[in-house]
């Protein structure tokens, strides 16, 4: 079986086939990462795409408000779900390299991958850009290299978001969860305030 580090050469398409069904409670999975106070009385969940560019824009201008108004003040915490798109493996790849920087690590590792996203995605060698980011966050050549080897990552990953497809309809990205109800597409603040707001009666 060839290994993400050499996938990143090949952009492959994976189709998720499932149909829809009917969600009684909201899952936890032990790959989930979280901004903001365990106990926040309120739970955004956001699927994103580390190769899709409105996941990549809500990163740079909406998280910020997000966190300060919301995260930061404990009123509501952040939980952070991969959803690679396409290329596949690229996306895939890129998701997992930030879990491997270690939870302390993962935002900023995350918020770099989403920053840089352009530049990266348009490299001749994405691999090697997405190494120089992940330097930054104490990650060596090797260690990343190490990372894109763990098939049972990979296999997480790809379980959750299948999850999310076959219990909540999630066929796109960015998508957000506020209060247990679904909120599709890119979403700006305001939206998102509003969600929070009316959860929070």
């Amino acid at each position: 079986m060839k290994t993400l580090v050499r996938l990143f050469a090949v952009a492959t398409v994976v189709v998720l086939s499932a149909v829809p069904m009917a969600w009684a409670a909201e899952e936890t999975y032990p790959i989930d990462q979280v901004l903001g106070r365990p106990d926040a009385p309120l739970t955004i969940i956001e699927y994103a795409s580390t190769t899709c560019g409105h996941c990549a824009t809500s990163h740079k201008t909406v998280l910020p408000r997000l966190k300060a108004e919301w995260i930061d003040t404990g009123r509501a915490k952040l939980i952070y779900r991969d959803y690679p798109t396409g290329p596949r493996a690229l996306s895939l790849g890129a998701s997992m390299i930030p879990h491997c920087a270690g939870p302390d690590r993962y935002f900023g590792l995350l918020g770099l991958i989403m920053d840089q996203q352009e530049r990266w995605m348009g490299s001749a060698n994405p691999l090697a850009e997405l190494k120089k980011l992940s330097k930054l966050a104490g990650m060596g050549e090797d260690k990343v290299d190490e990372c894109l080897r763990r098939q049972d990552l990979a296999n997480a990953l790809e379980a959750r978001a299948h999850d999310a497809f076959e219990k909540r309809g999630i066929d796109g990205t960015p998508a957000f969860i506020v209060d247990g109800k679904v909120l599709p597409g890119a979403r700006s603040f305001e939206e998102l305030d509003k969600a929070l707001k009316a959860a929070s009666k």
